[in-house]
Formats: C-alpha cells, sequence, structure tokens
C-alpha cells in the first residue's frame, strides 16, 4: 500500500493532466509487472478526450495508424463501470481486435478510474512480464490505484478549471483597464488633435502635449501587461490622482474643473484606490465625450467606514437606465468594478440639469 501511496503522490506533483495520466499509467505497470500500460480519459461522446501508454516504444507506435477510440474492451470498460480481467483478449466478444500494425497482446485487465458515478478514466494493462496472467491481486492492486487516481484527476481538473477561471478574470480586467483608462486617453488625445488640425498656424511645440500623453498611454499598456499599475497607487495621493485624470482627459483645456478633494492618501489599498480611480476615469470620461457640460466637480471624503467620490456636472444628462446607449459599455464597467472591490455606484441624471455619478468603497480600518 505504501508503494501505491507513494506511487500516486509521484503523479499528482505533476500537476498537469497529461503528465499525471502519464505517471498514473507509469506506476500501474511498475507495480503489477505489466508490459504494458494506458490511460484514457472519456469525452462524453463515446471517445477519449485523453489517452496516454507506456511500454511500447517510439518505433511500435509510429506503426499504430490510431490511438484507441474507446470501442472493444475499452468501450465496455465504461459502459459497464466494472474491472475486466482476461487471460486471452482474442476470446471475449466485446474485443474489436487491434488496428494494423499493432503489436500483438493476449491477457488484459482493465479498471474504471471513478468516483460514484463519476467516470474519469479507463486504466489497463496487458500481458504480464513473467508471462502469467493477471491475478485477483493485480486486480485489487489496480482498482486501488485507481480510486488515488481518480481523485488525483479530479484535483487536477479542479486546478485547471480555476486556472480557466483566473485567465478568464485577468481578461476582464485588462478589458475593463483598456476601457476604462487607455482607450479614454487614446480618445482625449485624438480630440486634442482634432483641435489642433482645425488651427492655421500650427508649431511643432503645439504638438508637445499629445507626445507626452501618447507616451504615458505607452507606458499604461506595458504596466497593465505586466500587472505593475496597483504599486503605483501606494503612494500617490487622491489629489494626485485626480489632477492627473483630468489633465490626460484634457478637461482643464474643455471644462471649468472644481477638485474638492484631499492632498493625501486615501484610507484604501492599493487594489481598491486603483479601482476607484478607474471607476472616476470612466466617469471623467464620459463628461468629456457626451456631457456637453461647462463645469465638473469633484468631492472625495472618508465616512463611516465608506470612502465616497462624487462627480458632478452640468451638461445634458441621460438615461442611467439605457444600457444600448453610448454610455451603455462605460456603466457596466464601472457598476461591474466596484462590485469585484465590494464598492456601490449610483447615477443620477437628469436631461438639461446634468449627472451625479456617486462611488462608495470601503476603507481600511484605522488599525490598517
Amino acid at each position: 500500500m505504501n508503494e501505491i501511496v507513494q506511487a500516486v503522490t509521484y503523479a499528482v506533483k505533476a500537476g498537469e493532466v497529461r503528465e499525471v495520466l502519464h505517471r498514473i499509467a507509469q506506476a500501474a505497470r511498475s507495480l503489477v509487472g505489466a508490459s504494458y500500460a494506458a490511460l484514457g480519459v472519456p469525452d462524453g461522446d463515446g471517445g477519449l478526450l485523453y489517452f496516454t501508454h507506456v511500454g511500447l516504444s517510439e518505433e511500435q507506435t509510429a506503426q499504430i495508424p490510431h490511438p484507441p477510440q474507446g470501442r472493444g474492451l475499452l468501450g465496455a470498460i465504461m459502459t459497464e463501470r466494472k474491472s475486466i480481467r482476461l487471460n486471452d483478449m482474442a476470446l471475449d466478444a466485446r474485443s474489436s481486435g487491434f488496428p494494423p500494425g499493432h503489436p500483438p497482446m493476449s491477457s488484459f485487465l482493465g479498471v474504471p478510474i471513478q468516483v460514484g458515478d463519476q467516470l474519469f478514466g479507463m486504466l489497463y494493462l496487458t500481458d504480464r512480464v513473467d508471462g502469467q496472467p493477471f491475478d485477483e491481486y493485480d486486480e485489487w492492486l489496480i482498482e486501488t490505484i485507481a480510486g488515488y487516481a481518480a481523485l488525483a484527476i479530479a484535483g487536477v481538473r479542479l486546478h485547471e478549471q480555476q486556472s480557466r477561471i483566473q485567465l478568464f478574470e485577468e481578461r476582464e480586467r485588462i478589458s475593463m483597464a483598456l476601457h476604462d483608462g487607455i482607450i479614454q486617453d487614446l480618445y482625449a488625445i485624438g480630440m486634442h488633435l482634432e483641435l489642433l488640425r482645425s488651427q492655421p498656424d500650427i508649431q511643432p511645440a503645439d504638438l508637445n502635449p499629445a507626445m507626452e500623453a501618447l507616451n504615458n498611454v505607452i507606458d499604461d499598456i506595458r504596466a497593465y501587461i505586466l500587472d505593475l499599475r496597483t504599486s503605483s497607487y501606494e503612494k500617490r495621493t487622491v489629489y494626485e490622482c485626480m489632477d492627473d485624470m483630468v489633465r490626460r482627459l484634457g478637461l482643464y483645456r474643455e471644462l471649468d474643473v472644481s477638485l474638492d478633494v484631499p492632498h493625501a492618501q486615501p484610507p484604501l489599498s492599493p487594489v481598491t484606490f486603483e479601482a476607484l480611480c478607474q471607476i472616476v476615469h470612466e466617469g471623467l470620461s464620459n463628461v468629456a465625450r457626451h456631457a456637453e457640460a461647462q463645469h465638473v466637480r469633484i468631492r472625495c471624503w472618508h465616512q463611516g467606514g465608506r470612502y465616497f467620490v462624487v462627480v458632478e456636472d452640468d451638461g445634458i444628462g441621460f438615461d442611467p437606465q439605457n444600457e444600448a446607449s453610448e454610455h451603455g459599455m462605460g456603466l457596466r464597467n464601472i457598476r461591474q468594478r466596484a462590485r469585484l472591490h465590494g464598492g456601490e455606484v449610483r447615477i443620477t441624471s437628469t436631461p438639461g440639469v446634468g449627472t451625479l455619478l456617486r462611488i462608495s468603497m470601503p476603507a481600511l480600518s484605522v488599525n490598517g
């Protein structure tokens, strides 16, 4: 039993499904003393999603036109969900024979890898090296390995599923970062260049602000790829972040901007502070692109374990419930980003009067 545990523990350390399967097949072949061992994972449609084998040389493998397709004895294991032990598999009616080029094999021992009613795979071996048929002890040994293997495969599958979820979340993070930050900055640069193009006498120096802004965007793209943005929020004050956003969006040139915000670091974690700034950035971008406002005011304060930011403009307003509008994706990103960090967003807008964006994020306690 100790050998079984050691073998399966070694297999689980692989961390990737294909390598785990290969190591389990190696362990089974070694413990029983079989000439050949293989492990297949069904795809749910009667075929095999994964298949690995040990015991055949590269030359022998090259002679076989295709791997098993989940029929014959393998199909019987999948459907019957019980072990099959044969002295001569050619005499069994369930056997479908071998494809051309496959080396001859005689005795067979196959077991399902399952937990309850869930089938994870089939482990099978052929021809003991000592020439003896597989016995009851061999069957018990492989069934025991299969039990451990089921848990190992389930664990690795869960890990891969979590990795896929993390990858999806990372894609979402980058997507929101692109829309809420970089794309809005590029839009502001574009508006500035359009304004310059309409002027009769453009001097090279007039392009310097746009060039500087483009360099900032390039730095941001690099930081997002390397996931370094959060660290930059550890030392910045609220005023520095808000002022930087207003400048990069070109709002100082277009609007009367009022910043009623502290010249101090907020009581927020760097990750939460970054999320808050991205939300404000999206809100300010909407003001620049759609509001047709004359004035915008940003206020920040800390109260009752929450940190509040209000962005208010006197523009034309819109319907916050209409996600099909030009504001739609930005509003979804704002709300989603706030929820991911325990925050809340309220948007009040009145046609002809203006829009108020109110953000509330959880603040750090006094003790950190």
